[in-house]
């Protein structure tokens, strides 16, 4: 019996796994780990509740009724009120929107845009364009994430805000800034710094051993294209790594969102977010200790809420690295 590359890569197979693709068998050892599907399900019910929060909101998330503040869980407000009357339960499934939307644009922006095609360039091509690519995610990943991403979006709303404000009178198209897409688009340009440099030098380093393949001298050789050799030769021979590093990091993207909504530079109000739900608690008059003793589910519940996401991402990115490593199986 031979022993083939493959077969040393990926480790002993069944003869059923050696007949399906790898996804496929990928797919059916995640759905084998019982703590992976937990956190599946969760996100699952997470981005369902965001993307249908319409539906699924009982009141206007922004309807103050002063005869009805700091009341507790009932049928009628099924997570109690706020100290302004507002539904919890409404605004919990707006906020759960906010951070759906969120993830999603800045996983599309920061590590699958322009992480990944700056890897491949960078990766393929080498020489001066890749050390210059390389100082500069030096450079920025040497500020402390956390500050770079409040410094940015500080910076950047109000110009960007404006902006926006000019693209409607020139459109005519109005409610582009009320939609909250100009605190959407600041969030994402904030957080680019966070995801885009991890992913580029991931993705480079697989090219940088990929590029030495026959499969790829092959290529050269018959005189296929650049960019179909990086698109459909390259690229989805370092897909599994991209899973994993995507899927860790959007807990990260999650947390960072919240934090700068808290402290108020993230989405600003009249939107509802995870992140201002917690600020409205904790700075609101009588203090926290106050509130935790009488009303802990305005506290309790958008914790629980950033708390769920960040967990089951992260327990979701282990999962998918146990999958597709095959140092771990």
């Amino acid at each position: 019996m031979v022993t083939t590359t493959a077969d040393i890569e990926t480790g002993p197979q069944s003869p059923r796994e050696r007949s399906h693709s790898p996804l496929r068998v990928a797919m059916g050892r995640l759905l084998r780990k019982k703590i992976a599907v937990g956190a599946m399900v969760v996100l699952f019910i997470l981005y369902m509740t965001g993307i249908f929060a319409p539906l699924i909101a009982t009141h206007d998330p922004n309807k103050t009724d002063l005869r009805a503040t700091q009341q507790g869980p009932s049928s009628n407000h099924l997570f109690g009120t706020d100290r302004a009357g507002r539904d919890l339960f409404s605004r919990a499934v707006y906020g759960i929107r906010t951070t759906v939307i969120i993830t999603v644009v800045g996983l599309i922006t920061g590590s699958l845009f322009l992480g990944v095609t700056l890897g491949l360039l960078t990766g393929y091509f080498g020489g001066i364009f890749d050390a210059f690519v390389m100082r500069v995610g030096e450079l920025v990943s040497a500020f402390p994430d956390i500050l770079l991403i409040i410094l940015l979006a500080a910076t950047l709303r109000p110009r960007i805000v404006d902006f926006v404000r000019n693209i409607e009178d020139w459109t005519g198209i109005d409610g582009l800034v009320a939609s909250g897409a100009a605190d959407f688009f600041v969030i994402s340009v904030a957080l680019l710094p966070l995801s885009w440099f991890g992913m580029m030098r991931l993705v480079r380093g697989q090219v940088l051993t990929l590029r030495t393949m026959p499969y790829v001298e092959a290529a050269n050789a018959i005189g296929v294209s650049t960019p179909r050799l990086m698109f459909t030769h390259l690229l989805p021979n370092t897909l599994a790594p991209i899973i994993v590093s995507a899927s860790s990091g959007l807990g990260a993207v999650a947390g960072s969102e919240v934090i700068l909504s808290f402290i108020g530079i993230g989405v600003q109000p009249p939107h509802p977010s995870i992140g201002r739900m917690i600020a409205d608690v904790t700075f609101q008059g009588g203090g926290l200790v106050s509130v935790l003793r009488n009303h802990p589910e305005q506290l309790l519940t958008p914790i629980l809420i950033v708390f769920a996401f960040i967990l089951c991402w992260n327990l979701l990115g282990d999962a998918l690295n146990d999958v597709f490593n095959p140092r771990t199986r």
